[in-house]
Formats: structure tokens, C-alpha cells, sequence
């Protein structure tokens, strides 16, 4: 028997929050990533890191807020812990890879491409793992081109986010591409739902009245988002990231200037003194007083 798929249970709740979980994620991975753009003495690993980890946070936690909408009418769905834990690792290692490849390698057709093509599945593998986590008295199938357009989607998002992480420095415009790469994302997840149908298999072959999503999904996402809140606060306060490129610079310069003022070189005074003593052994005023040598 053909299950009645429902994928918005709750109405636009979980779509909405879904998609604002996948732009907060994206905003924050922006803009760790271009922490490292906009200073040459930032732990850059340690910020590509962190870029890396909120992204995949943010895709993660899109999916499962958006499943807990996902509702099979006549059976009832439980999720596999283990396997669900599985896809934030993916989530995050694979997204890692693309940023670190970008991030140290630079942002070169082929680069971006490589890195593009990996997170893209890496995403898409996230996403159907987090889908074989789902245990229901009934067998999932999927549609073959909705499937592929869903992975599709998902490249074109990863390699679209790797371009503005390194591309885009300004506040506002990272702020648009995280709204842009939350629609992309959001779009992989609900591409790749309409793919899904469920054969439900008899009732007698024992109780699936298990634990409602809400119940299982709820507790698994409190630890992505309190890490994404944490990585907020991080980005918030960094006083870079916060004044700007063109800021930071002028402030860094005029702390530069002010210390070389007050800092004077330990022989000579100042700039007249170091000019006068260059010349002095060509200038005839300073000659010896004994007269010029025999």
C-alpha cells in the first residue's frame, strides 16, 4: 500500500526556521572565511575551521528541523541515533575539505570546481544518510531524476558558497550570500524530499508506534544550534570582523605610526640625525681636526 507523504506537517513553520538555520550557518562560515582574507595574521586554520564546522551545523541542523515536518500518515517514524550523528560528521568533514582546499590553495576555476563537486556530494550524502536513518514500518523509494537534480543543486550551492567565501568581504554583501545560499540549500533538502514515496507494509508484522520525531530530533539539534549561537558570539566580537577591512587597516597603520613615534631608534634620535650622520663621512666639516694625511 502507498503511504500518504507529508512534508509540511507543521505548515511554514519548519520550512522557515529550516531556512533560517541554513542562512545563519552560511553567514557565519562567510564570514569566518573571510577572517582569514582580511588578515595575513589570523590562525587561519583555526578560523577555516570554525567557518567549516557552522556551515555544516547549519545544513545539518536545516535538515533535521525541516524532517521534523516529515510525516508518513499511516505508520509512525523513529530515527537510528547513530546514523544521524554520522550525517553532521559528513556534514562538517566535507564542507571542511572544500574550505580548506579554497583556503589554502586559492580560488582558481579548478579549484573551486574540485572543492565545488566534493562538498556538493558530500552535502547530498548528508542528506540521504540523514534520510536511511529513518526506520518506518514501510520501504522508501526515490525518484532517479529528482534525486540527481537534489545532488545537482547541491554542487552548484556548495561551489556557489566556496566562490563568495573567498570573493566576498563586505558585510552586507556576505550577508546577501548567506540568504542566497540558504534558498540554494533549503531547495536541495525539498528537491530531494519530492523524490521520496513510501510502500507501507502490513500491519501485522508488529507496533511501530514509536516516539514522535519531535521527541527523538529535538535533543540531537540542541547541541548544533547552541555551537552555532557560540560561533556567533565568537564572530560578534572579533574587533576585525567588526570594523571592517578598510578600518582595520587604518586602525592598524595609525597603531603602527604611533609606536614607530614613540619607539625612536636606539642611536640616533631621529630622521635628521640619521641623514646627518650618512654624510658625514663624505662632508668636509667633519674631517678630522688634525688636517688631511700624508
Amino acid at each position: 500500500m502507498e503511504g500518504t507523504v507529508d512534508g509540511f506537517r507543521y505548515g511554514a513553520v519548519t520550512p522557515v526556521a529550516a531556512y533560517l538555520m541554513a542562512c545563519l550557518g552560511g553567514a557565519l562560515g562567510l564570514r569566518c572565511i573571510v577572517r582569514t582574507l582580511l588578515s595575513n595574521q589570523s590562525w587561519k586554520a583555526g578560523w577555516l575551521a570554525l567557518g567549516a564546522a557552522s556551515i555544516g551545523c547549519g545544513i545539518w541542523t536545516m535538515h533535521f528541523i525541516a524532517m521534523i515536518g516529515f510525516q508518513v500518515v499511516e505508520t509512525r517514524i523513529r530515527y537510528n541515533a547513530g546514523l544521524t550523528v554520522l550525517s553532521l560528521a559528513v556534514a562538517i568533514l566535507v564542507v571542511g575539505i572544500g574550505v580548506f582546499i579554497v583556503g589554502y590553495r586559492g580560488a582558481s576555476t579548478l579549484n573551486l570546481s574540485f572543492a565545488g563537486v566534493i562538498t556538493g556530494l558530500g552535502v547530498a550524502a548528508m542528506h540521504y544518510l540523514g534520510m536511511a536513518a529513518l526506520h518506518l514500518n514501510g520501504t522508501i523509494r526515490y525518484d532517479a531524476i529528482a534525486v540527481a537534480l537534489s545532488v545537482g543543486i547541491a554542487i552548484v550551492a556548495a561551489t556557489a558558497a566556496l566562490w563568495a567565501a573567498v570573493t566576498i568581504r563586505g558585510f552586507m554583501t556576505s550577508l546577501g550570500a548567506s540568504l542566497i545560499m540558504g534558498v540554494a540549500v533549503t531547495g536541495m533538502h525539498y528537491t530531494g524530499m519530492s523524490a521520496v514515496s513510501v510502500h507501507v507494509h502490513s500491519r501485522t508484522g508488529g507496533s511501530w508506534a514509536g516516539d514522535s520525531p519531535t521527541s527523538l530530533l529535538l535533543p540531537m539539534l540542541l547541541g548544533p544550534v547552541i555551537f552555532l549561537l557560540l560561533a556567533g558570539v565568537v564572530v560578534m566580537f572579533d574587533p576585525l570582523l567588526v570594523l571592517g577591512d578598510g578600518d582595520w587597516n587604518r586602525s592598524s597603520a595609525s597603531a603602527s605610526t604611533e609606536s614607530n613615534t614613540r619607539q625612536p631608534d636606539s642611536l640616533f634620535e631621529n630622521e635628521e640625525d640619521r641623514v646627518v650622520h650618512a654624510r658625514a663621512p663624505q662632508d668636509p666639516q667633519w674631517a678630522a681636526p688634525h688636517g688631511p694625511h700624508r
